[in-house]
């Protein structure tokens, strides 16, 4: 294909990150997702399940999945939310703090490398036109019918 679609170079950008950071975590015998998981709870308060989905962009399976694998690694334990009876506090573990350092620097990493070969100016726009992407997304008015379906 000799002109890509926006699609495709957010798709494969997306893809490349990701396999990046799988290949950095995978190193502590880790994943992307449970890095990400690691970055997303509070270290002190910890976070309440409920919001860490929404928080992190996860489906409840996916995450359900990770946070059981988690535990099971010894990076988080559950406990009872006091101000409902009925949720669950994720915290993280001595090793789970550990964890989210090293997540948080390999996120940090990136973000470094990115800045010192891209110009603030191009940067700033690159942020403009993905915030104009997501707003135009989340308006759902792209793909609009009299049926309202595609």
């Amino acid at each position: 294909m000799k002109e890509k679609t926006i699609d495709y170079v957010l798709r494969a950008t997306w893809m490349g990150v990701q396999k990046m950071y799988n290949e950095e975590a995978s190193k502590k015998g880790s994943t992307m997702a449970t890095g990400f998981a690691l970055i997303s709870i509070d270290p002190e308060k910890g976070t309440s399940s409920t919001a860490l989905g929404p928080k992190m962009g996860m489906e409840a399976t996916s995450l359900s999945r990770t946070l059981k694998s988690m535990e099971e690694k010894g990076l988080i334990e559950r406990k009872p939310n006091p101000l409902d009876g009925r949720g669950v506090i994720i915290h993280l573990t001595p090793f789970g703090l550990e964890m989210r350092e090293f997540s948080k620097n390999v996120v940090l990493r990136f973000d470094e490398a990115v800045k010192e070969t891209i110009n603030m100016e191009d940067l700033e726009t690159f942020k403009t036109v993905a915030h104009t992407i997501l707003e135009l997304i989340n308006s759902k008015k792209i793909y609009i019918s009299e049926n309202n379906i595609l």
